[in-house]
């Protein structure tokens, strides 16, 4: 392992961003050349993910310069995208950098629909890659000490923000190699590192060794502290980069403690304090030696250990020969200053010194969410106005009809069609009539029962993913440590509930507009036919020709053509009021970059009083008009119908005057409530589908987690073992054979059920070479000797009765029966020897079949043992003397 430590990168899995990101922003924003800007800047983020993730890096400041533009980018998208597992989802998937897996099961990754989940890991991979080019710097010039304590000091600073930030930003427990715990140890090995870094620069620069010690000393505190991390913590010894890790930083905590009592040694020397200076060398030389002793693999110490060998040897020997200063233990000498200085860099985006936002125009998601609560208010203020501009000219309207007002002015003759109520039948007429009334209500139902389809059809994608949800939690218990999707879902229960009120109560407007038609639809269809058939339905009356020019009539003439102004006015205010636009976004925004946050009530609230306050002004001033004016129509109407001769028939071509001129204004509430209700359900549909695809969407993501999270649990199952362990029984194992022992002959098993074709024996071998003196000297019973030099060593007989160590057969000499099976009850003695016996066929030798000891069964005849070497086997024929080979020897 290198002298200075790096951290290995995380390795992430390939994620879909174009297709969501684009779809949220054509669903948010207009199409236009604002949005295919968007567009195209999400295809140039995949782009930048895919070149800082999806490839390896160099060693090199170039390649970390692309990882912080992906984080400084990221940090950058986060306020202006809703990022989250009910809204925008992205699963991003990340393996734990330390851990290898096995074989089988992989290595530990997670996957969490989180951006922040991104961030972190794309910072652990930067301060990981800072490590890594901070330990190929050369360290004997100036500049790569500058890079290196940069580096480690950059590497330290993110590994502190992610100890800082992690927890919130996952809201869940992270990997291993990205937990508090790890990325804390981190943090001081980098900063260890980098105080290492300067104490290399000093010394370098020969600065004094006063400093020199202090920063010495403050290294091998830092490294002091981050060994006692790796040991301390419970989940890092299981890592064996820790393990490994562990060994290097307890090297480098003794060096830099060697070096910091070499340097102030000289500092003793200095000051003349001969015998400290001895006490400081010693105690630097035997530091030196333990790391010598104990880490010489990781680091080496050879140079070091010999320039304090000749500064105590020189020490020793000004000592003992001029200054005679008595060497202190050094626990009584003054402990050594410290000086720390590196600090962690701050991580405050950007970090990168090429960043650019792609998304620099488009504001942040809390200014959109105070736009679209401004909008809402706005629309409700500008719904307010015109709802009561609209509220009094239709009271208005109402009051006029209820006194035949103007058409019983126009009607003084009592035998022709008064003019407004001609007027407001052609109206009607070029308003389509009853044929546009009814084909409007014919096209209500079926707009409704698309918005129900699309809203049922959005809750029951919510409703089978969230069962099978459950399903799996039941089956895994703890194992299926998601969220919940019932938690998940609350929001989007909430929204679709919401619709679905509002759907109820439209069917509900709906019905009371169908029945306003329905009572009015009898004088609805009469002004909608010809002029001849309107005026022969109209009742005739006695004429009234007598008032055409008095003076009530001309003041009810009057007032009505003020109420007329008056109506006029309140439409112009309407279309002035429907006009008023401001863009919000920039007082917003202002107010968020300079208090870090959005009072929009407050904002919005002083905005549209500024915008709407003068037209609310003026529609107040209009209903005290009209009041007013309402009074004095039916004061003057009160003396007009005094004046008037009544009869039965002037009463009933009066009564359906009014029902007309009624029917007419009910024609145009009616047509316009029907045309609203076609917009909002059409409006709505366009809603429902959004929500629709937010629903799709999050299913779908939650669908793509949940087969992650099932190829997970299979693989950690798979790694666990099918039943627990159990000790074998010590009879059932095999013992093992000594070294240099003979190898036992396996045991025949006589099976007569099945009987085996008779073999035909090979020949004999020949006799041993002997001479039939030494054969008649051996004894019958004569102890074990040595087996000759081609066979193994004997070992003592094993417990069990074994088989002769080469195959015998029955019929011929020297056959001898298994133990336990004698058929023929021969061979229950001792063999005695057959010095006279006939030479006996060759058979063939058995290649490497080892020699073994013969175990006597109690009631069966020894087998005969080996002689000393040179002499006959007992029970043998001896063999003639050899004669002289055919081929000369050399």
């Amino acid at each position: 392992m290198a002298t200075f430590i790096s951290v290995p990168l995380k390795k992430s899995s390939e994620v879909e961003l174009v297709k969501p990101l684009s779809k949220f922003i054509t669903a948010t924003y207009p199409a236009g050349e604002e949005q295919g800007e968007y567009i195209r800047a999400v295809d140039e983020l995949n782009k930048l993910r895919k070149n800082a993730l999806g490839r390896p890096l160099d060693k090199h400041e170039s390649s970390l310069e692309i990882l912080l533009r992906y984080y400084d980018q990221l940090c950058a998208v986060e306020p202006k995208f809703p990022f989250s597992e009910n809204q925008l989802c992205l699963t991003f998937t990340w393996k734990d950098a330390f851990d290898k897996g096995s074989l089988f099961g992989g290595s530990v990754k997670l996957a969490l629909a989180s951006l922040g989940y991104e961030k972190t890991c794309v910072l652990f991979n930067a301060a990981a890659l800072a490590s890594q080019i901070a330990s190929e710097q050369n360290l004997d010039n100036d500049e790569g000490l500058k890079n290196a304590a940069k580096f480690y000091q950059l590497a330290s600073g993110a590994f502190g923000h992610i100890k800082d930030t992690v927890l919130t930003a996952l809201n869940r427990e992270p990997t291993m190699d990205i937990s508090p715990e790890t990325v804390g140890t981190l943090k001081l090995i980098m900063l260890a590192q980098a105080q290492e870094v300067f104490f290399l620069k000093a010394t370098s620069d020969r600065m004094k060794d006063a400093v020199i010690a202090k920063l010495a000393n403050q290294a091998a505190d830092f490294y002091g502290e981050a060994c006692k991390q790796c040991q301390y913590k419970d989940n890092l010894p299981k890592y064996f980069y820790f393990q490994e890790v562990l060994s290097v930083l307890a090297a480098k905590h003794t060096i830099m403690q060697a070096n910091a009592e070499l340097h102030q040694s000289m500092v003793s020397k200095q000051k003349k304090h001969f015998g400290e200076e001895i006490a400081r060398l010693q105690r630097s030389a035997e530091l030196v030696k333990t790391v010598a002793s104990g880490y010489d693999e990781y680091v080496s110490v050879k140079d070091l250990s010999e320039k304090i060998n000749r500064a105590l040897t020189a020490a020793k020997k000004d000592n003992d020969f001029i200054y005679h200063d008595r060497v202190p233990e050094i626990k009584d000498l003054e402990p050594i200053g410290k000086a720390a200085l590196v600090k962690a860099t701050t991580i405050t985006p950007p970090l990168s010194q090429k960043f650019a936002d792609l998304f620099e125009k488009m504001v942040p998601m809390v200014v959109q969410q105070s736009m679209s609560i401004y909008s809402q208010r706005k629309a409700e203020t500008v719904n307010r106005l015109v709802g009561t501009m609209r509220e009094a000219t239709n009271l208005c309207n109402g009051v006029l009809a209820s006194l035949n007002l103007p058409a019983a002015l126009e009607d003084l003759s009592g035998d022709s069609i008064p003019q407004s109520i001609a007027e407001k039948a052609r109206a009607v007429v070029q308003l389509g009539g009853l044929q546009s009334i009814e084909q409007l209500i014919r096209d209500l139902p079926e707009l409704l029962t698309r918005n129900r389809e699309i809203l049922d059809e959005s809750l029951k994608m919510l409703d089978d993913e969230e069962t099978t949800d459950n399903e799996l939690r039941t089956k895994f218990n703890q194992r299926w440590n998601r969220t919940p999707s019932g938690d998940l879902y609350k929001s989007l229960r909430a929204e679709g509930a919401k619709y679905r009120t509002v759907l109820d109560q439209a069917v509900q407007a709906d019905q009371v507009v169908k029945d306003r038609y329905t009572t009015h639809c009898e004088m609805i269809a009469l002004l909608c036919k010809p002029e001849n058939e309107l005026n022969a339905a109209i009742p005739s009356a006695n004429p009234t020709k007598t008032l055409q020019g008095s003076e009530v009539v001309n003041v009810l003439r009057s007032q009505l053509a003020q109420l007329d102004a008056m109506k006029k006015e309140r439409e112009t205010v309407e279309e002035e009021v429907k006009a008023v636009t401001f863009d919000m976004s920039t007082s917003f925004l202002t107010a968020l970059s300079q208090d870090g946050a959005i009072n929009e009530e407050q904002l919005s609230l002083s905005q549209l009083d500024k915008l709407y306050g003068a037209y609310n002004q003026r529609v107040q001033a209009t209903l005290r008009t009209q009041e007013e004016l309402l009074g004095q129509v039916q004061t003057s109407h009160q003396e007009f119908s005094s004046l008037k001769q009544s009869n039965t028939e002037a009463n009933q071509r009066e009564e359906v005057l009014k029902k007309l001129a009624s029917a007419h204004d009910s024609y145009v509430e009616i047509s316009n409530n029907l045309r609203e209700g076609t917009k909002f359900y059409n409006d709505l549909t366009e809603i429902l589908l959004k929500f629709q695809n937010k629903c799709s969407d999050i299913v779908f993501a939650r669908k793509t987690e949940r087969d992650e999270l099932l190829k997970d649990l299979q693989q950690s199952i798979a790694r666990e073992p099918s039943a627990p362990s159990f000790n074998v029984p010590s009879y059932q194992s095999t013992p093992a054979v000594p070294a240099g022992g003979p190898t036992p002959a396996p045991r025949t098993v006589f099976q007569p059920q099945q009987p085996q074709a008779k073999t035909q024996p090979p020949a004999r071998p020949p006799p041993p070479s002997v001479t039939p003196q030494a054969a008649s000297n051996a004894p019958v019973n004569a102890p074990l000797m040595s087996p000759p030099n081609s066979n193994p060593p004997p070992v003592a007989p094993p417990t069990q009765a074994q088989g002769p160590p080469y195959p015998s057969y029955q019929g011929y000499p020297g056959y001898f029966q298994m133990p336990g099976y004698n058929p023929y009850a021969y061979g229950q003695y001792n063999m005695p020897n057959m010095p006279n016996m006939p030479t006996m066929p060759t058979m063939p030798t058995m290649p490497n079949m080892p020699y073994m000891a013969y175990q006597q069964t109690p009631g069966q005849g020894g087998y005969p043992a080996a002689p000393p070497p040179g002499q006959p086997y007992t029970g043998y024929p001896q063999q003639p003397p050899q004669q002289q080979p055919y081929y000369p020897q050399q």
